[in-house]
C-alpha cells in the first residue's frame, strides 16, 4: 500500500513542479539608466511601441460602422449616449470628442476608444457623425 502512496506522491509532486507559476516575474520596472521601462516589452518609456501597437489592433478589429447607443446601467439612472467602433487614431479621435462635447453642449469622456456624451443626444451626434463622412447606426433601444 504504501509503494502505491509513494507513486502517486512522486506524480503529484512531477506535476506540481513543471505547472508554471501562478504568479509571473514582476520584472524591471525602474532603472536608473533610463528611468521608467513597459512592463510589457521592458524598454524605456520614451522607446516603447506598446501604446501605438495596441492602437493599431483596436483599428484593425473595427468594421467602418460607428454604432450610437444610450446606457444608463451602472450609472444611478443617469444618461449617456456611447459612441463605438469610430476609426479615427487616438489624436483625431480626441478632436472629435471635443467638438461633439461642443455641439451637444455638455460634457463626456474618451475612455478606451469609446466616447461617452452625458445625456441623450444621439440624433445629434448621428447628424454630426454623417457630415463627416462615418457610416452610422442606432443600437440599442
Amino acid at each position: 500500500m504504501s509503494s502505491l502512496q509513494d507513486q502517486l506522491r512522486a506524480r503529484l509532486g512531477a506535476r506540481q513542479s513543471d505547472a508554471p507559476s501562478e504568479k509571473p516575474s514582476s520584472g524591471l520596472v525602474y532603472s536608473t539608466e533610463h528611468g521608467e521601462t513597459c512592463p510589457n516589452c521592458r524598454h524605456p518609456l520614451a522607446a516603447c511601441a506598446c501604446a501605438s501597437l495596441a492602437e493599431r489592433e483596436r483599428l484593425a478589429g473595427l468594421d467602418g460602422i460607428v454604432r450610437i447607443r444610450r446606457e444608463t446601467s451602472g450609472r444611478k439612472g443617469k444618461g449617456v449616449t456611447t459612441l463605438t467602433g469610430i476609426p479615427l487614431e487616438d489624436e483625431p479621435l480626441k478632436e472629435l470628442v471635443k467638438e461633439l462635447k461642443k455641439r451637444c453642449g455638455t460634457g463626456g469622456a474618451l475612455k478606451n476608444g469609446v466616447i461617452e456624451i452625458q445625456g441623450d443626444h444621439r440624433e445629434t451626434l448621428k447628424t454630426v457623425l454623417e457630415q463627416h463622412g462615418f457610416k452610422v447606426k442606432l443600437a440599442g433601444g
